[in-house]
């Protein structure tokens, strides 16, 4: 069984953590980043069903809508039942909240694989705002900095598997530099992100920094009501 001390970790996170706008009802909403750079498609069983399929690296699936309670969850190869490179069955089946999102995050090398689970905040935005966060997940690269080319850092010192929590920023398109944490010297360059009002984001850190592949990943997660109405993060 692979080491699951990050969701225990988050599941206790979970007890505490307040509701967020997302899920309806009764309902959870969950989705899946492929972020191990050596590891083949996959698919996600919830309870022995198929739930998310064929799930490629780098890929940021739509979320899941399934009603609150525990469930039994494992990833496969795509197309097979076996192996199981994560299993979160039994004592280690996730407990999923009402009217929250999650985001698990395959992290790691294929020998290694962990999942890396996330409290969504896709509670609406003012109109003038967006809002960011920022995950880790290139296993060979060193604790980072994000920043603003030419302006202040967002994140700091954030290690692998690690999560800069979300910031609010005006809405605007960003310059943005992954930095060795406290240099100032710009290891990946992430030009012209933007960054539109009323919608949130997580920038992901894939791939790995000894073979040239670095590279980010930048997932839409929300757009509030009225942003979408007026047509933001189309």
């Amino acid at each position: 069984m692979k080491k699951l001390s990050l969701l225990t970790a988050g599941l206790l996170l979970l007890a505490t953590a307040p509701a967020l706008a997302g899920g309806s009802g009764s309902d959870a909403r969950v989705r899946v980043v492929h972020a191990s750079p050596d590891a083949p498609a996959v698919d996600v069983l919830v309870d022995g069903q198929r739930a998310l399929t064929d799930i490629s690296f780098r890929d940021v699936t739509s979320y899941a809508r399934l009603r609150a309670g525990q469930y039994g969850v494992e990833v496969v190869p795509a197309g097979l039942d076996a192996p199981v490179v994560i299993d979160l069955t039994g004592q280690n089946a996730p407990n999923l909240f009402y009217n929250r999102d999650y985001t698990v995050v395959a992290v790691g090398r294929l020998h290694d694989l962990e999942p890396l689970l996330l409290v969504d905040d896709n509670r609406p935005l003012p109109p003038t705002k967006a809002r960011v966060r920022f995950v880790h997940a290139s296993p060979d690269a060193p604790a980072v900095d994000i920043a603003v080319r030419n302006g202040p850092v967002l994140f700091a010192n954030v290690s692998f598997k690690g999560v800069g929590d979300f910031v609010e920023v005006p809405a605007d398109t960003y310059d943005l530099e992954v930095r060795p944490a406290g240099s100032l010297n710009a290891v990946l360059t992430v030009p012209a992100v933007v960054l539109m009002s009323g919608t949130t984001y997580t920038i992901y850190a894939t791939g790995l920094l000894g073979d040239g592949t670095l590279a980010p990943v930048v997932s839409v997660d929300s757009i509030s009501p009225a942003s979408r109405r007026m047509g933001a993060g189309r």
